[in-house]
């Protein structure tokens, strides 16, 4: 049941998420270079894949950052409709 106060206290995780899915997309590009040089295309496969997929991530991220908040109903407005009796 809705407290009333989740405008006000409710936090977003996007920030961090960004910052993780970053520290990914650096990860897995450093990993398709190294193990491309090293001469292992397996892992320099899954590594690049596993960069598409960061990435993709980022942007979804940053899109939902640049939104920015929605609209949240106030206290007196219930999350669903009653039930009749």
């Amino acid at each position: 049941m809705r407290t009333g106060s989740e405008p006000a206290t409710a936090r977003s995780a996007l920030r961090a998420r960004f910052w993780l899915s970053l520290w990914g997309v650096i990860w897995a590009l450093f990993g398709t270079a190294a193990f491309a040089v090293v001469g292992r295309p397996g892992w320099a496969l899954a590594c690049g894949v596993l960069w598409l997929v960061a990435t993709v991530d980022l942007v979804v991220i940053v899109r939902h950052i640049r939104q920015g908040p929605h609209y949240q109903p106030g206290p007196d407005i219930p999350p669903y409709r009653p039930p009749r009796n």
